[in-house]
């Protein structure tokens, strides 16, 4: 980068760029949703046969080269807009360097050095110091060195000089390092010349999406930051007092950060979730693709004492050394993406709205937050707490209990909206005898659902405040109970299914308004009991006991898992309370004080 090159440099040209590319990102985004939410939907409703499932099935690959589109153009945008950023920070001390010498009578040469002229006193010879050249230096040492000589000279343009100069070459040297810096990023920045969007595709936006945010710290930085530590509604309102430029600058290039923060707009958190679920799936399985395939023949017989024992192979074990924990983690990961991806492709069936994807992380056992409708402008919501052994992997059960639900209080609505949610943004325990009986699983996880009801409160954005309902299962009682315990629990109504224990002893400890707070324990649910009589038999109370002051919900489905199944009274009476029908749930009868003496 030379002098001439850089005071013909206009950085606002690479901002006027970054709005095209920010424009074609939109333009993605919306053709993406117009093709899941309408176009999909009005095929898969009104259309059957092969020919309508295959061409469903390529609206699908549309949907994703859209969507491919929207992120690699918001990153394109972004990384325009901080090369601009950098240039015209470069070209402000250019700019400045040159006014100064203007100012002073200074020669700014082609190459950056700066002549001055003759100046000063006269000197014992009668003579005027004479003037000189002098080129910038950038080398702190240097540059020290420099300015004392210019000091000890009695000429005292040759000082100004030196200042000039040196700010031209500082101007010169950052532009060029961004120069540098910015052209393999942006030439990094270009997608394959077919129409398929792959998982190397997905991976590689995801490298692309690491790349920009390194080399854009400088201008990423300095664009407002999210409250440290914030509340929903302090998120809610920094992400409100940013620029449109701002607000694309920080999905493209942090998208986990916007997709984690309570408080912000449903919609935006689903694009910017939804940018980090596609890239992490990618990127995962790349990596699965890498590694071998398990070894088939995993099992062989040996004779031991005379007997023949079922064993594994040697090369199995050596296998599943190397390779078998990440092997499985992958595995099991991906299919959990995969039940999510089959949520989002449901839209529209039988009227399911929309799926928002509210929060995702694949790391360790996994997080995801998963929407029924917008819960922004629901009239109600319902938000679901699985328990033990909930996981990314096994997340499609508890999708499918929340759209169950979806339907059944769509029913009892009388023609208003609703959302259903399922939330699993804490580690549950693994193993019901294990992990479950450590209460630490419920207290680590309550504050952040604390924060994601706060959200949901903060980013609405309906007429008038909606109706909320917390529906919590197992373990996931247990937490709800030590959220309300340990602070505030913003919701209206609160539903245990098959409850251990929920760390309060009474109804009235739950945070909600008096007779809020329903209970359902089926017939054949053992946890219930483990609870109430697996702490010694030293009387635990648990919602299901009358003492506790839960209204008892009929339940005609058995066991521990059937709260959720369709056509149910179980179901019905869940949806019945997520709509605000309570005076119409069907209670249990209370027990008969008279039954032990007969």
């Amino acid at each position: 980068m030379d002098l001439a090159t850089l005071k013909a440099l206009k950085p606002a040209e690479y901002s006027e760029a970054a709005d095209g590319y920010r424009s074609t990102s939109d333009m993605a985004s919306t053709a993406k949703d117009r093709i899941d939410n309408q176009i999909a939907v009005a095929m898969r409703n009104h259309l059957k046969g092969e020919a309508a499932t295959a061409a469903v099935k390529q609206l699908g690959k549309l949907s994703q080269n859209f969507h491919y589109i929207q992120a690699q153009c918001g990153l394109i945008g972004t990384a325009l807009e901080a090369f601009s950023y950098e240039m015209e920070a470069a070209r402000r001390k250019l700019d400045a360097a040159l006014e100064s010498a203007r100012a002073a009578n200074l020669t700014v040469n082609s190459n950056g050095s700066v002549t001055y002229p003759p100046g000063g006193e006269k000197g014992e010879d009668g003579k005027i110091p004479g003037g000189g050249t002098v080129s910038g230096l950038t080398d702190g040492t240097a540059s020290a060195v420099g300015r004392q000589a210019a000091n000890f000279d009695p000429n005292p343009h040759h000082r100004l000089a030196q200042d000039c100069a040196d700010l031209i070459a500082t101007a010169l040297k950052e532009a060029t390092e961004a120069d540098k810096k910015w052209a393999p990023k942006l030439r990094a920045l270009r997608a394959d010349d077919d129409l398929t969007v792959s998982d190397a595709d997905w991976a590689d936006t995801s490298s692309d999406t690491k790349g920009v945010t390194e080399a854009g710290k400088q201008y990423l930085d300095s664009l407002p930051q999210p409250p440290k530590d914030g509340s929903p509604k302090e998120n809610a309102e920094w992400w409100k007092a940013l620029s449109a430029e701002e607000q694309a600058a920080w999905v493209s290039a942090r998208p986990g950060t916007v997709g984690g923060l309570d408080g912000l707009p449903s919609m935006v958190r689903d694009e910017a979730n939804r940018i980090v679920f596609d890239t992490t799936r990618g990127r995962m399985q790349m990596e699965l693709n890498s590694i071998p395939a398990p070894p088939a023949n995993e099992w062989t017989w040996v004779t031991v004492g005379g007997y023949p024992s079922k064993v594994r192979t040697d090369e199995w074990m050596q296998w599943n050394n190397k390779y078998g924990d990440r092997y499985d983690q992958l595995d099991r990961s991906l299919k959990g993406m995969q039940a999510i991806q089959n949520r989002f492709d449901a839209t529209g069936r039988r009227g399911l709205p929309e799926a928002y994807l509210l929060g995702f992380n694949a790391e360790k056992d996994g997080r995801a937050i998963i929407a029924n409708g917008n819960p922004d402008t629901a009239d109600h919501t319902a938000v679901y707490v699985p328990g033990t052994e909930s996981d990314l992997g096994g997340i499609e059960g508890n999708i499918s209990r929340m759209v169950n639900v979806w339907h059944a209080a769509n029913n009892e609505a009388d023609g208003k909206s609703a959302s259903t949610i399922t939330w699993l943004g804490y580690d549950a325990p693994d193993d019901v005898f294990k992990d479950a009986p450590f209460e630490h699983y419920a207290y680590d996880g309550a504050p952040a659902f604390r924060s994601f009801m706060d959200g949901l409160d903060a980013s609405r954005s309906g007429d008038s405040p909606g109706h909320t309902t917390v529906i919590a299962h197992s373990y996931g009682t247990t937490l709800v109970g030590a959220a309300a315990q340990t602070g505030h629990l913003n919701t209206d109504e609160v539903i245990f299914a098959g409850s251990p224990g929920v760390k309060v002893s009474s109804a009235e400890e739950m945070d909600v308004p008096k007779g809020n707070v329903w209970n359902q324990e089926a017939d054949g649910d053992v946890v219930p009991d483990v609870g109430r009589w697996g702490h010694g038999g030293d009387g635990f109370i648990i919602p299901s006991d009358p003492e506790f002051g839960a209204n008892q919900v009929a339940t005609d489905t058995e066991g521990h898992s059937d709260y959720w199944k369709p056509d149910t009274e179980s179901l019905l009476n869940q949806a019945l309370i997520v709509v605000g029908k309570g005076d119409e749930v069907a209670l249990k009868p209370p027990p008969d004080p008279w039954a032990h003496s007969r």
